[in-house]
Order: C-alpha cells, then structure tokens, then sequence
C-alpha cells in the first residue's frame, strides 16, 4: 500500500498492526450513570467509548487529510452516509441513502474489506448483519445513537411477549418491527416469525401480518407508535380506537388484557426525537406565513402532523417529490434539518424551508464529524481497526431471518 505524503505528515506510516476491536465495559449495575467517553452499556444500542486521540475539529487540514486517507486505502473501504449527516461527511461518502439501502449497498460490496458507516448504531447493525465474515463494519463515534432504538430494550419487549402470552394472545399477534431498532430487537422479531418494515413498505409489513399466510389477529409494532398508527389508519383503514400503546414503563403496559385483547395494533411507546417535535402549530403557521406552501413530512410525526400536511412519505420519498418538482415550488419539510438543507441548496429555483421555526439536528447523527471520520480512515491505514460493530452470530441469524421475511413481501 502506497502511504499519501499527507498521511505521512500527520504520523500514519504503514499497515501491519493487528485489527483492534474495542470491546465494551460491562455495568456494575442497572442503574449506574454513565459518562461520556467513561464506558459504555452492551444493552444499549448507544455507545460512549473512543479510543485514541481526535483530531481537532479547528485542524484546517481535515479535508485534505480525508481525501489522502480516502485515496490510500481505495476499494478497500466503503463509505457509507445516511441522508441526515453533515454535508461535510456526505462529500467523502461512496454511497447515501436510508439505513436499509445503505445496508444493501454494503453487502453488495464483497471487495471492500471495512464498511465506514457514517449513520448511527442501529445502521451499522444491520450492515453487519448483512455483509461477509470477511468484511468489518465501523461506526466512526460509537455515541452515535437512536434514541428511538433505544425506547425498546430486549428485557421490556420480552417482558411484553410474556404479558401478551399470560393474557392468551401471544399466539395470535405478529411482531412488526421498524428498521430504526437495535440487533436485538430484530432477532426478537425473527424469532416469533414477524418481520421488519420501512417507512416505504410499512403498509406491505402489515398487509402480510393480517394476510392469509400469518392470519394475525393483531400486530405488536416497534419501536414507533406514530408509523405505526399513521400507517394502520390512513393506509389500512383502521380507526384511532383500534390502536392501543403498550407502555413498557407500566405494569402490562399501563394496559388491561381486555383492551390487549381487543386492539389490533398495539403499538410500542417510542418515537423519534427529530420527527415527533413537529407539532399541528408548525403546520399552521407555516401555511399562515407562506402561502400556497406544500407540507411535506414524514410518517413518523404525529398523526396530527401527518393528517395536517399535504405530502407523507419516507426519507427518499421526500427527496423525490422535491427532485421532481418543478421550478417555483415552495415546500414545508418535516424531517430532519440537515437533509432540508441539502435539499434547499440543490434547488435554489426553490422554496424550502424546515417546517418548524426552531432548527433542530438529529444531536447522535450529528456526532459523526470530519474529525471522527478522519480518525476513523487514517486508522485504518495504519491498519488498525477502530470502533467496530459486530453483532453475536445467533442474535444476527434470527435478525436475519426478519429481515428476509421483508426482502420476500409481495
């Protein structure tokens, strides 16, 4: 491997330095708080560990210190960027997308050794799960997060299995769980034979629930209440009182075996930090201050948000009807600010402005930054192998049953 002068200068010199794979400290109990950079909980689907030394994010060389990473290691890496990340990390990224399309894009890639993941902990998961033996999946700051991942614990959703199972409805319920959730939780879903969806396929993943090939009486859907619901009853024709929430917080989830019995979505208490601030209000003023303004959110704000608005879909459904809009158009973006930024600078022949007036950035997205990916890269061509996610092999075979089961809906 040929070393970039750039690299030289900031002390990388060759590979041959065994891979590292930092491993987690265990709790020393449920409760104990842990501190950034102190540690990190195995239960959790954040991390807080960094090993090594950050460049400064004032380093007027970062740039070019990416690019000479970037060049040295060649198809030896593959960078992917979720749509929600800084434009400063798109610009070094071989591929963007939404988290299962970049895990696709992942697999799709046999030559390319290590899969830098710029998105949070969840994506990195499923690009794990979904790549070789041979290929190393590495999340550039293990602080990047979902707090929607992490509304559902295994121990609470199979806590909540249990509750369904004394109440004698277990055997009649289909777990359906999103993409935004942990390992964990998809391998809880292949095991009781259900499936995960997308915000694109959502209406799919509960028409085959309630089909004739898994005759669901109802479904336990994970870990957003708010896709859940909006996809129940604006797609499938459900009403608001078919839905319960099944807090896991509350004993049977703040639910009795007669409302479990009779609902047929119960729908897990999470939701997304970013999507559920967007309130009805937003909406109004909005259309108060910018006449003739398209709303155009994402199916998991409210159900208030999204009956609101003019346009729902998912992350590249939004960026395809702005793409194909034409000049003149003026939109009301309910997602995440980064991304309505990128939109907005692509089309200056166009009005789009974040639907609500406080700028709000996903914060564990937005903790993958130049310095991290820059440390990240020029690990790796000292050949070390730094913050990589790995999931346990029989936890990843039931994960990967669910995610089949997606793959194969009609």
């Amino acid at each position: 491997m040929t070393i970039h002068p750039a690299l030289e200068r900031v002390g990388v010199t060759s590979p041959g330095t065994p891979p590292v794979t930092p491993r987690p400290r265990p709790l020393t109990g449920p409760l104990e708080l842990l501190l950034l950079g102190r540690g990190s909980d195995p239960d959790s689907e954040r991390g807080v560990d960094c090993p090594g030394a950050l460049p400064p994010a004032s380093d007027p060389t970062l740039v070019e210190r990416a690019k000479a990473a970037r060049e040295t290691l060649g198809d030896s890496v593959f960078i992917l960027g979720h749509h929600y990340q800084r434009d400063e990390v798109i610009a070094f990224a071989d591929v963007t997308g939404d988290s299962f399309k970049l895990a696709q894009q992942a697999a799709a890639r046999p030559e390319a050794g290590h899969i830098v993941f710029c998105g949070v902990h969840f994506m990195a998961e499923s690009a794990d799960i979904l790549t070789g033996d041979h290929q190393q999946v590495i999340l550039p700051d293990l602080a990047a997060g979902c707090s929607m991942a992490d509304m559902a614990a295994a121990e609470q959703v199979e806590q909540a299995w249990e509750t369904l199972a004394d109440a004698g409805l277990a055997e009649g319920t289909v777990p359906v769980s999103y993409m935004n959730s942990s390992a964990a939780i998809k391998a809880f879903t292949g095991r009781h034979n259900g499936t995960i969806c997308t915000s694109s396929n959502a209406r799919r993943a509960l028409e085959w629930a309630f089909g004739p090939q898994r005759r669901g009486e109802r479904v336990l859907f994970l870990p957003d209440q708010h896709l859940g619901r909006n996809t129940a009853v604006l797609e499938m024709g459900m009403s608001l009182d078919d839905c319960v929430v099944y807090n896991p917080h509350r004993p049977g989830g703040g639910l009795t075996q007669e409302q479990l019995r009779n609902a047929r979505m119960i729908l897990w208490r999470g939701h997304c930090s970013v999507h559920g601030r967007f309130s009805r209000a937003c909406v109004d003023d909005v259309r108060a201050r910018i006449p003739g303004v398209t709303v155009l959110v994402h199916p998991e704000c409210q159900h208030e948000v999204v009956t609101a608005a003019d346009l729902v879909g998912s992350t590249e459904y939004i960026i395809k009807a702005v793409d194909e809009a034409p000049p003149g158009s003026t939109f009301a973006v309910g997602t995440e600010l980064n991304l309505v930024q990128r939109l907005a600078n692509r089309h200056p022949d166009k009005t789009i402005v974040f639907l609500d007036r406080t700028v709000c950035y996903c914060s564990t997205m937005n903790r993958v930054d130049l310095p991290h990916l820059v440390w990240a890269l020029e690990s790796l061509v000292r050949g070390e192998t730094v913050n990589r996610i790995t999931v346990d092999p029989d936890v990843a075979a039931y994960a990967r049953k669910a995610l089949d089961q997606m793959l194969a809906l009609p």
